[in-house]
């Protein structure tokens, strides 16, 4: 359970983290402002990069909390600009990095229960189908869609960026 979780999200924070600063150095040549890229989104309906970050960040410390058997905690998701994003993706890399192996991996049998923004909660039987129902396929959709913003917006990125270096 500890390889499945932060060993999978820690490495792909640290990506999002590279693309970021890929996009701070396409608006800087480009003389855009980088509140452009953050504000931009795949469609009228979808979230915005900026929230596309701060929710994959979410999906991952949340889930490592719940694994754990800690309560879920808030995360911030105040900030506005690159340097702020990349702050706390560093704060959450950092933090996953410290959770207990052993209390995630009892997490695997323990029951979750993930409380969405709204007060409404969705249990799961055990941490592994939180993990893996849920929590994973969250994260990856709003790494991917982080990416997909900044490569419409033409920043040049290419799958080795999302992937990152092997492991």
């Amino acid at each position: 359970m500890m390889e499945a979780s932060v060993g999978v999200f820690v490495p792909y924070l640290r990506n999002l983290s590279a693309l970021l600063d890929k996009a701070a150095d396409f608006a800087a040549a480009r003389g855009i402002d980088p509140t452009e890229l953050l504000q931009a989104r795949l469609a009228p309906d979808m979230y915005s990069l900026v929230r596309q970050v701060g929710e994959a960040n979410r999906h991952a410390t949340i889930a490592c909390a719940l694994l754990a058997g800690r309560p879920q905690p808030a995360v911030d998701q105040s900030e506005t600009d690159i340097a702020g994003l990349k702050a706390r993706l560093a704060t959450a890399i950092d933090d996953l990095q410290k959770m207990p192996a052993a209390a995630i991996e009892e997490g695997a049998m323990r029951e979750a229960v993930f409380t969405f923004r709204n007060g409404n909660t969705r249990r799961f039987a055990d941490g592994r189908s939180l993990l893996l129902t849920f929590s994973l396929p969250q994260f990856f959709f709003h790494v991917t869609t982080a990416y997909d913003i900044l490569r419409h917006a033409g920043v040049p990125l290419a799958k080795p960026d999302y992937l990152g270096a092997p492991r």
